[in-house]
């Protein structure tokens, strides 16, 4: 199998009469078979062609998740074109622009609610030639087209030119280009990965022996569809198994869209769920509050039903070892009563979920496990297509990242490039089909990650003897949000330092957090002369809380209504902000020898400050700590940077 689209035919073959997508539009779920899909891509890629696509063009898709993304990425594939998935989140102008101008984008495939955002910026896309919309309008303008009109110039385009449009999909080779999937680097700009069409297929294949999925499983996509792991572990690996995939009913918003989750749950009953950290945690959380609104004699049970199951499942591999096997006639009276009642809630059905997208706490792990809804951990990254490795119910250890895919190999390196050996902790480094194509139009960046076949993930582990993959942290610098989103902290904290005289030095810090901190070393010079010509003083309240303040006001800035808005996305902003009394300098290792931050060193060494920005006491700048970081400014003795030091880091 060397295309996606060999794998869609070969699927549509074995099992024509599945149903494949589920969609609630009104008041329930329908479904339309493996081979209904296949004539509306059929159709779809058709249209394009009929508008005249040509082989390569660059297609973007931003819609929530619906059965025309799907339809729409099979139709682009199948026209010979590539597909530029786009995150529904993307909210500022410069975020989408840059992705729409830098892969080249000739049309755009959106939905209704998404349209906005491409009409604010469709004047500064020269090379757009059409907008296509997957919901029906009551008018559209000049170059926009709706998708029931595509169908029906497909339509007419296969009555006259069926063979060539076959000539034209059967055409479609291994390594011709399937996604431009764009992710944020550890420079400025993101980065386009390049996935080909064999990249997708290897890497479903490869999924496959991990876990096998019955061709009666269902599945709920609550990830967006542009998310990597949704997209290969949800789309193509239940399509490879004549499985089906539902989506979840579209809101007015996101914010509606999000809480017709539990109502669907239930009406799916989905066999297996994929699912983020921060998704993890909300299913935690209503869980215990709908047991303590039950009152105090069901909460007293249950608590005791899941201390019980933690002791007897232990890590999973070693479930019910020695004398806990005594406990598993209580944990299954427990189970009936309890346990069942909470799987109720998710339809019923659901044997496990799979976690991807960032690191799942093993306290959560323990969790759904104590509840037979195991949520097992797995990982990868998009440059991986992004399957690496995952815990399965055949085979899993709690607090590990599973065991490796099949036709895969990995190594442990160590900063020189060379291989450790087993149980030693380095750089996991990956080889196989499932390995990306490079960054669009970034040499650089493709030449850094990939060596001689070979993908550096930038991400440390080890693998045990048992060959379980342990996945420890990043070396790299990217920030990682609780739902396993990325970006490169960088371009934010070069712009805080370089436009505002204010700040010396900033570090932002999120690692799969709901929101980002910053620790900042303040521009002694530049407050204390602010204050003074203010009649203040760094030694009272009063002028205390004005720097303070003023340092708050530079990076408001940055946000809605600020002189920088749009600049960078909110979510990356920093939300609480310490204000250290020491510079990073090379006398106390926080900068290297070619001026750069040393992440780690500054993190470990302020782990308790960065644990402070994360209570509610923290979030107002003028908090005791910050107070007392700008009364030392005025001390002689002060360790904040002076003039020569702040201008050495300023030039490099």
């Amino acid at each position: 199998m060397d295309t996606i689209i060999q794998l869609f035919e070969e699927s549509v073959k074995k099992y024509s009469n599945n149903p494949l997508l589920w969609e609630k539009t009104n008041d329930e779920y329908k479904s339309i078979t493996y081979a209904e899909t296949k004539k509306l891509v059929y159709e779809f890629a058709a249209g394009l062609l009929s508008l005249g696509v040509q082989k390569n063009d660059k297609i973007a898709l931003l819609s929530e998740g619906r059965n025309s993304w799907i339809i729409s990425e099979l139709g682009v594939l199948y026209a010979g074109a590539i597909n530029v998935p786009l995150s529904v989140k993307l909210e500022t102008k410069s975020e989408l622009l840059f992705r729409l101008t830098h892969s080249e984008c000739s049309m755009i495939i959106t939905s209704k609610n998404q349209a906005k955002k491409i009409q604010q910026i469709k004047d500064k896309l020269p090379r757009l030639k059409k907008i296509i919309y997957l919901d029906t309008l009551e008018q559209y303008n000049e170059n926009e087209i709706g998708i029931n009109e595509i169908l029906k110039l497909g339509e007419d385009y296969l009555k006259t030119k069926s063979n060539d449009f076959e000539k034209i999909w059967q055409s479609i080779k291994a390594d011709d280009y399937a996604n431009i999937s764009y992710t944020s680097g550890t420079t400025a700009d993101p980065k386009g990965i390049i996935l080909s069409q064999r990249n997708y297929a290897a890497n479903v294949e490869q999924a496959a022996s991990l876990m096998y999925i019955p061709e009666h499983y269902r599945t709920l996509l609550i990830l967006p569809l542009d998310h990597s792991f949704a997209h290969t572990a949800g789309i193509y690996s239940f399509m490879y198994y004549g499985a089906s995939i539902a989506t979840v009913q579209l809101g007015k918003s996101s914010l509606e869209t999000l809480k017709n989750i539990p109502q669907n749950i239930k009406e799916i009953k989905p066999n297996i769920l994929l699912s983020v950290p921060a998704l993890a945690k909300n299913f935690k959380k209503n869980i215990e509050k709908g047991i303590h609104e039950k009152g105090p004699k069901v909460e007293k049970l249950y608590n005791k039903a899941i201390n019980l199951a933690y002791s007897y499942n232990k890590e999973g591999w070693n479930k019910g070892k020695g004398l806990q096997i005594l406990k598993k006639p209580l944990y299954a009276i427990y189970d009936k009563l309890i346990f069942s009642k909470i799987r109720e809630n998710f339809g019923g059905e659901l044997k496990f979920f799979i976690g991807g997208g960032a690191l799942l706490d093993i306290d959560l792990q323990k969790f759904f496990y104590a509840i037979n809804m195991p949520m097992f951990q797995g990982y990868g990254l998009s440059e991986a297509s992004p399957i690496i490795s995952s815990n399965s119910l055949k085979k899993h250890k709690l607090g590990s990242s599973g065991y490796l895919v099949k036709n895969m190999e990995l190594k442990i390196c160590d900063d020189k490039g060379n291989t450790l050996p087993t149980g030693e902790k380095g750089e996991i480094v990956i080889k196989g089909d499932n390995v990306m194509v490079g960054y669009y139009k970034n040499e650089k960046s493709t030449n850094e990650t990939i060596k001689d076949g070979w993908l550096y993930t930038g991400d440390m582990g080890y693998m045990n003897k048992d060959e379980f993959l342990y996945v420890l942290g990043r070396f790299k610098s990217l920030l990682i949000s609780n739902d396993g989103e990325k970006y490169s902290p960088e371009a934010i904290e070069e712009a805080f330092v370089q436009q505002s005289p204010y700040i010396d030095q900033c570090m932002l810090y999120n690692d799969q957090s709901p929101y980002t901190v910053a620790l900042f070393v303040p521009d002694k010079q530049t407050i204390l002369h602010y204050l003074k010509t203010n009649n203040l003083s760094a030694n009272t309240e009063e002028g205390q809380k004005a720097a303070l303040n003023k340092i708050q006001s530079e990076i408001d800035e940055y946000r809605k209504d600020g002189k920088y808005e749009g600049m960078f996305p909110e979510r990356w902003l920093p939300s609480s902000i310490a204000i250290l009394e020491e510079a990073f300098s090379e006398e106390n290792h926080f900068i290297n020898s070619t001026v750069k931050m040393v992440r780690g060193k500054i993190t470990k060494y302020y782990q308790k400050r960065i644990e402070y920005l994360y209570t509610p006491e923290a979030k107002n700048i003028c908090n005791a700590l910050n107070m007392k970081a700008i009364s030392k400014l005025e001390d002689k003795h002060s360790l904040i940077s002076d003039e020569v030091e702040k201008e050495t880091v300023k030039a490099n």
